[in-house]
């Protein structure tokens, strides 16, 4: 008989900031290979049952919480609740993440502070309380939303790259604790993206538009449907020998130092 490894019939999956953007597609995906969908959002009550709505359209079964990440209180409730309400949660996805773009010098502390409390601290926090159910089942998978900028560093990015580099090294110990326990703890790194955040500079002739067609060796900018591959493969048994790892996403750009500009 056959095995489908990348099945994720009767998996719970809790993606973190899923109401839009990457961290919806990345949902449909798990949700669409036969996973319960539990999104969480921070923003507002109407934006998150749209966003449920949604799901619920495409033919996944998805229930939502509203929670602030980074308060280990509120995190720790509604972990309880998901579980009681929805079911032991299999896989989580730590994709909530912020970015402040300001130059270092001119950055203040609590901006500073803030884009690291979202990008790197809550991620540990959410992982702590998923992480206990997991580890009295031996079973689970994380996943840790990184970036290019978790190896590469860009101007007025800093708070937002120390926060990425700083999770893929939580990501790395997270595996290392957690591996015994027959846990996969990886990161993805997305590069850059079509979103509707990106929209007003992917036009011809935009500086930073050329500079990303330029700069990825495929010649474009990734679909957020392609990384729907990655959150599969690391959602399921497929990927169950791999630990510790960053699966980058982008068309190429970190295998590369870019060409000339007057190279076809």
């Amino acid at each position: 008989m056959s095995i489908n490894l990348f099945d994720l019939t009767g998996k719970i999956a809790l993606i973190t900031g899923a109401t839009h953007g990457l961290g919806m597609a990345m949902a449909k995906g798990i949700g669409n290979a036969g996973a319960k969908i539990v999104v969480n959002g921070n923003s507002s009550q109407t934006k998150l049952d749209e966003a449920v709505a949604n799901y619920k359209e495409s033919g996944i079964e998805a229930y939502g919480y509203l929670f602030d990440v980074t308060d280990e209180v509120a995190v720790k409730e509604h972990i309880e609740k998901i579980e009681k309400e929805v079911g032991p949660i299999d896989i989580l996805v730590n994709n909530a993440g912020i970015i402040k773009r300001t130059p270092l010098v001119d950055m203040e502390v609590v901006d500073f502070k803030a884009v690291v409390d979202v990008d790197l601290v809550a991620p540990f926090i959410v992982s702590k309380h998923v992480v206990k159910g997991m580890i009295e089942r031996k079973t689970g998978k994380i996943i840790n939303i990184c970036s290019m900028m978790s190896e590469l560093g860009r101007n007025s990015v800093g708070a937002y790259a120390a926060a990425k580099g700083g999770l893929k090294m939580l990501t790395q110990n997270m595996a290392t604790e957690w591996a015994k326990h027959n846990i996969q703890t990886n990161g993805i790194g997305p590069g850059y993206f079509a979103t509707s955040q990106t929209e007003p500079i992917r036009v011809d002739g935009h500086p930073f538009n050329d500079f990303i067609v330029n700069r990825t060796p495929s010649g474009k900018w990734g679909d957020p449907d392609d990384l729907q591959g990655a959150a599969i493969f690391l959602s399921s048994r497929a990927s169950d020998f791999v630990n510790g790892q960053v699966v980058y996403v982008d068309g190429g750009i970190l295998a590369t130092i870019g060409k000339p500009a007057n190279e076809d």
